[in-house]
């Protein structure tokens, strides 16, 4: 049984909350049947007005079912923050997979996080509703994609694609922090005259940003008076 505000770590093995067993494969694919309705949920009616009876009848799953899975609302809202954080890192670093230098891996890894963003809008309500549904959680979902970043930004300033003098960790966050907002502002606010959003980012824009990451990160000599 889970421990209350403990968090389901996404690299472990899925087991039934009722029996503790590791799910099968059936039971596996009930599981993402009812996180995949908990993101409509919770992205259509945000989570105080989600319930799990909404959830079992958009999944097409009994309300008993549900508890082999999860044994509450906040809990299966915290897995689908963790799924979602999971799905979006894949698709970033699954886009970034082929790029030779940082500055190709930026822009990759930028187009892997809007593709997947203008697919699953949800993302967004329900990481900004997990402030205060579930902090640990939210801090979770941000801090995993900040580690793997930092790291490809150190390994990228000793390889010479990235200005030495740059601090990794914070220049991670501010890179994390842009791509959020330009998805916010680009896809999620963004209507055309029938009033339905972008499939994708606007090309403009997505160059826009990219010529801003590169001349952020570019490498370049001391500057006049700088005495590092």
């Amino acid at each position: 049984m889970r421990v209350p505000g403990e968090l389901v770590d996404d690299t472990a093995e899925l087991v039934s909350s009722a029996t503790g067993r590791p799910l099968t494969k059936r039971g596996e694919a009930t599981r993402r049947r009812l996180l995949e309705a908990a993101e409509a949920v919770f992205a259509e009616q945000g989570y105080h007005e989600a319930s799990i009876v909404k959830i079992t009848e958009r999944a097409g799953i009994g309300l008993g079912t549900f508890y082999l899975y999860f044994d509450s609302k906040r809990t299966i809202f915290e897995a689908l923050v963790i799924d979602l954080n999971r799905r979006v890192r894949h698709s970033m670093s699954e886009a970034m997979s082929g790029a030779s230098t940082r500055l190709e891996a930026e822009r990759a890894g930028f187009a892997g996080f809007f593709r997947f963003t203008a697919e699953h809008p949800a993302l967004y309500r329900v990481v900004r509703e997990a402030e205060f549904v579930s902090p640990e959680t939210l801090r979770l979902h941000y801090t995993r994609i900040v580690e793997g970043y930092e790291a490809g930004l150190r390994a990228a300033q000793h390889a010479g694609d990235v200005d030495p003098r740059l601090d990794p960790e914070v220049a991670a966050w501010a890179l994390m922090g842009m791509g959020e907002l330009i998805g916010m502002r680009f896809l999620l606010w963004e209507r055309d005259a029938a009033g339905r959003p972008p499939a994708e980012l606007d090309p403009a824009v997505f160059d826009a940003m990219a010529r801003f990451i590169a001349n952020a990160l570019a490498p370049r000599g001391a500057e006049k008076g700088d005495p590092s």
